[in-house]
């Protein structure tokens, strides 16, 4: 069974810095799509940012300019490097893997983002 391992959020002021990381471990499959998702009280889960096979990004307009997805494959890790944090990105942000063939999901166990002066 492929794991998703998540690391790196924590209390941040507005304005500050995260390096969020999600780490495969388990059998190795061909990867689609990785992403970032996060999710408020009160609110559906929403997509942050995804990168595919190809390396080509995209993002939500609410992060865009701030936030970046990247990652490495020889660590078997995605990151997620928040930049110029606000109070609304406050939340639990979760990793996705997605394979290829039949598009299997993979979710890692979230990790706390508070945004507090």
């Amino acid at each position: 069974q492929l794991q998703l391992a998540e690391s790196g959020g924590g209390l941040v002021q507005p304005g500050g810095s995260l390096k969020l990381s999600c780490t495969a471990s388990g059998p190795i499959y061909t990867v689609a799509t990785e992403g970032w998702y996060r999710q408020t009280p009160g609110k559906l889960r929403e997509l942050v940012a995804t990168i595919n096979s190809g390396e080509s990004t995209t993002y939500a307009d609410f992060v865009k300019g701030r936030f970046a997805i990247f990652r490495d494959k020889v660590k078997r890790t995605v990151y997620l490097q928040m930049n110029n944090i606000q109070p609304e990105d406050t939340g639990v942000y979760y990793c996705n893997l997605r394979t290829t063939g039949y598009y299997k999901d993979y979710w890692g166990q979230g990790t706390q983002v508070t945004v507090s002066s």
